[in-house]
């Protein structure tokens, strides 16, 4: 009698998602490497080259044989300090090289930061549309992700009201992310100061991703929350990073700010899990942190351009709603009145097979609400050339206006 196989892989990762995202960019670069003239606004990630003196710092730094060791786990010295002086200067939020912890991009942030402070059974309020990652550290932590939805109508932002009805003995802690990706929402300092106000309340962790910060048009504000309540600090995590704001996804340079006694408890999860990150990106993010801003301003133009094309286009096709976003570089346009109509023989019903539907007739690939929480959404990026939202929406439009 033989013995029955066990499971290759564990239920733990085996039940993890794949990344919605990354699997919609793959997927229009494979058609694209093959030939097909496929257009994908599925990238989260800047269509600029990283600044020369950046990739110049990186140049110099690969010769040092200093960068060819391990350095300490938390960051190297230089960087450390250099986000401590950037926070002051961005933020005008006062903290220490005890707050820092560099890690290997935003992601590994993300997760370490949920890891440190959830334990098994307790819950994490997650505003929705969310970040795919985010759910899926939840539940690796033992955490469980409570979804609170804001539709168009309320632009993507989550009320207080709606919080506290999502809240109960078990909540730990509360994602947050302003501007948003997916959707490019900001959250108005009155929201945020009420959202800071109801967590302190009710002694809830606040994880604030910043990564966008730089990223806002129309004169919109992202203050940190504990800037606007410094009471907070000592239950709010910060997240950030290189990756948008100098166009460095590639490089992997992220960081977390916390609490000192959170920060050496992620330290020390990480000293088992990467060690430190690499030496030359993190040698690279200190030029790029101490140098000036005026790359992000030069990209941040080209930004506003798109984004009023891209919500213009979206909205002449008929069943799409699309609000103007204020952050980010993504634009997330309701498609519930398309669903169910047919389109070339085909009646979608869900923003998933709706976006298949797109990718498969006219070669354009966008990421569906699934990915972000509720269906009836698509996600597009506007990191790409001004022709190519200009193609790539045309087709879309004559593929569903007729």
């Amino acid at each position: 009698m033989s013995t029955p196989a066990k499971p290759r892989i564990s239920k733990r990762i085996a039940a993890i998602a794949e990344s919605a995202t990354l699997a919609v960019d793959g997927k229009a670069k494979a058609l694209k490497a093959a030939g097909r003239p496929v257009i994908g606004f599925g990238a989260g990630e800047p269509d600029f080259p990283t600044p020369d003196y950046i990739v110049a710092a990186a140049e110099k730094a690969v010769r040092v044989v200093a960068n060819h060791r391990y350095t300490p786990t938390p960051g190297l010295p230089e960087l450390r300090q250099a986000i401590v002086a950037k926070t002051l200067r961005d933020s005008h939020f006062e903290i220490g090289v005890d707050n820092v912890l560099v890690t290997n991009g935003g992601k590994q942030a993300v997760y370490q930061s949920i890891a440190t402070i959830v334990d098994q059974g307790d819950e994490v309020i997650l505003p929705a549309p969310y970040w795919t990652t985010y759910p899926e550290c939840i539940r690796l932590a033992g955490g469980t992700p409570v979804e609170v939805f804001a539709d168009e109508t309320r632009n993507y932002c989550v009320s207080v009201e709606q919080l506290e009805a999502a809240r109960t003995p078990k909540t730990k802690a509360l994602i947050f992310c302003s501007p948003s990706n997916p959707t490019g929402s900001v959250y108005s300092p009155e929201q945020v100061r009420a959202i800071g106000q109801w967590a302190h309340k009710h002694g809830i962790w606040i994880i604030t991703d910043e990564i966008y910060e730089h990223l806002r048009y129309d004169g919109a504000q992202a203050p940190s929350l504990p800037v606007l309540l410094p009471e907070l600090a000592d239950q709010t995590i910060i997240l950030n990073g290189v990756a948008k704001t100098y166009a460095m996804t590639g490089w992997r340079v992220g960081w977390m700010i916390g609490p000192k006694d959170v920060i050496k408890a992620a330290t020390n999860l990480q000293s088992h899990l990467t060690s430190n990150v690499s030496n030359v990106a993190q040698r690279a993010a200190i030029a790029a942190l101490t140098g000036d801003l005026s790359a992000v301003d030069e990209m941040k133009v080209a930004f506003d351009r798109r984004r009023k094309l891209i919500v213009k286009m979206l909205n002449e096709i008929d069943g799409f709603e699309c609000p103007m976003p204020q952050g980010a570089f993504y634009v997330y346009p309701a498609v519930h009145k398309v669903l169910g109509r047919e389109i070339r023989g085909k009646k979608p019903t869900t923003s998933s097979e709706l976006a298949a539907l797109i990718l498969d007739e006219v070669e354009v690939a966008a990421v569906p609400g699934e990915a972000f929480g509720p269906s009836g959404y698509l996600r597009f990026s506007y990191a790409l050339s001004d022709e190519d939202i200009v193609e790539g929406i045309s087709r879309i439009q004559k593929l569903i206006n007729g």
